[in-house]
C-alpha cells in the first residue's frame, strides 16, 4: 500500500453492518455530493433511507477509509435485485435480467483524500466482492449527465468518463434512468437524468 495511506485503514461492511455507520455515510455523500457536477443540496432524512436499502441486502458491500473514527470515504454496491426500482426498470426493459447484474453505488472520497489511489482500490474492491458471489456476469453504476453549458461547471473540469473507461467500464446509452433531486442553485426538487456505464466480469 502507498505510504500515504499509512494512516488510514480500509473495511468492508455487509448488510447489516452498515447500519451502525449509516448517519456517517450519509455526512460524507451530502458534503461530496455537493461538488459539481450532482451539486446535490441534501438531507439526512433521505439519506438514511437511501442506505437502508443497503442495510437490507445481506449481499451488498460498503468500503469505508477510515481516518481514525471518521469515514474519509465510501464505495458501495448490491445485487440489482436488491436495488429500487428505478435501478431496475431500464435493464427490465431493455431485456436485461437484474439478476446477472452487480449494481455499485457512490465511489466517493473527502477532498483531501483524493489522489491517493484509493478510488482504484475502491472500484476494485467492489468487482472482486461481486465475482466472490458467482453470479453476477455484469458490473455497472449510473452518472449524472449535465451539459458543457451548465452554468456551475467550474472551469477546468475534466469529467471521469477516461477514468471509468480505464477501469473497462463502457457508458451504454440506452440505459438511463430520471432521479429527483434539489440543486445548490434551484429553489424545487427537479428530474435528472442518468446514465449507466457497464462492464463485464
Amino acid at each position: 500500500m502507498d505510504s500515504s495511506l499509512n494512516n488510514l485503514k480500509i473495511i468492508a461492511l455487509h448488510g447489516r453492518e452498515i447500519l451502525p455507520k449509516t448517519e456517517q455515510i450519509a455526512r460524507v455523500r451530502i458534503e461530496v455530493f455537493r461538488e459539481y457536477p450532482y451539486l446535490y443540496d441534501g438531507s439526512l432524512s433521505y439519506e438514511k433511507n437511501y442506505l437502508q436499502t443497503y442495510a437490507d441486502s445481506p449481499e451488498s458491500i460498503a468500503l469505508l477509509v477510515m481516518d481514525g473514527e471518521e469515514i474519509a470515504g465510501v464505495s458501495t454496491g448490491l445485487p440489482m435485485e436488491d436495488e429500487t426500482d428505478e435501478f431496475k426498470a431500464p435493464f427490465l426493459t431493455g431485456g436485461w435480467s437484474p439478476g446477472h447484474i452487480f449494481y455499485c453505488g457512490e465511489s466517493i472520497l473527502k477532498r483531501k483524500y483524493r489522489g491517493r489511489g484509493l478510488y482504484s482500490l475502491f472500484m476494485r474492491g467492489r468487482e472482486e466482492h461481486a465475482r466472490s458471489l458467482k453470479r453476477f456476469s455484469l458490473i455497472c453504476f449510473c452518472a449524472v449527465i449535465r451539459p458543457d453549458t451548465h452554468p456551475l461547471r467550474p472551469a477546468g473540469y475534466r469529467p471521469l468518463d477516461a477514468v471509468w473507461e480505464k477501469f473497462g467500464y463502457q457508458k451504454e446509452d440506452r440505459l438511463t434512468t430520471n432521479f429527483t433531486w434539489k440543486d445548490l442553485n434551484e429553489e424545487r426538487e427537479t428530474l435528472k437524468e442518468m446514465v449507466f456505464w457497464i462492464k463485464k466480469l
